[in-house]
């Protein structure tokens, strides 16, 4: 695998009300997350354009288990499709696929698929896509003291990059367990639009107020600063 720097924003996105978006169309559950496939289609597409450099979707997480057993099979069979159908293009896309989270309670062939579709996509160097699947903060930042980062820099480097924007459809806001420790200085939006409504016009107007914001890193601005004086 080649190490890419991966240059750009690291964004992380919690898409959330695909359920809803279809329950209030009298459709079942499915048909949101269906739906909320096309729009991940269109926002990986659109990030490197954004200037996004990695890309973080929560997918499932480990709280997840307790959806109704036919939900929970139908979103892993439209992860399966949506690697089987866009595996080539990420590749020629130049879109590097991850998975993050626990891989043991998947089903064998979902984790077969995801493991071919991480080697064929392992060289690409213009988008790092990761997708959390069975994932929880809490239990990442646990595996990785296990085994044996015990200062920042080593923790830091077991989870992977600090988060620069984390946005959260649906009108919801908290975090629900999705990278605590690399968004400790990740400035949020959220948005009111359910996942499947959620487009790339959207986005780029939440980068556009991000880049905007004052990030001090608790730190005083040179101006404020200066003032002081």
């Amino acid at each position: 695998m080649v190490d890419h720097a991966f240059d750009g924003l690291h964004v992380a996105l919690i898409m959330d009300g695909n359920g809803r978006w279809a329950q209030a169309r009298g459709w079942p559950r499915l048909a949101g997350h269906r739906a909320g496939a096309e729009t991940v289609r269109r926002v990986v597409e659109a990030a490197p354009g954004l200037g996004i450099g990695t890309l973080t979707l929560y997918a499932f997480s480990s709280d997840n288990w307790k959806r109704p057993q036919d939900e929970i099979s139908g979103l892993f069979r439209l992860f399966a499709r949506y690697m089987r159908q866009e595996a080539a293009k990420l590749k020629k896309q130049g879109v590097r696929f991850e998975v993050i989270g626990r891989r043991d309670r998947l089903p064998g062939p979902l984790v077969s698929l995801i493991e071919e579709t991480e080697r064929a996509t392992s060289e690409c160097g213009k988008l790092r896509l990761r997708v959390a699947v069975d994932y929880s903060s809490r239990d990442a930042i646990i595996r990785a003291v296990e085994a044996g980062a015990r200062d920042r820099a080593s923790i830091s480097a077991s989870l992977g990059p600090d988060v620069d924007l984390l946005v959260r459809t649906s009108g919801e806001q908290r975090l629900s367990d999705f990278l605590l420790w690399e968004n400790a200085y990740a400035e949020f939006a959220f948005t009111d639009a359910a996942w499947p409504d959620f487009t790339a016009a959207g986005l780029r107007d939440m980068i556009e107020d991000f880049r905007r914001r004052d990030r001090r890193f608790g730190a005083v601005a040179p101006a404020r600063l200066q003032a002081l004086r």
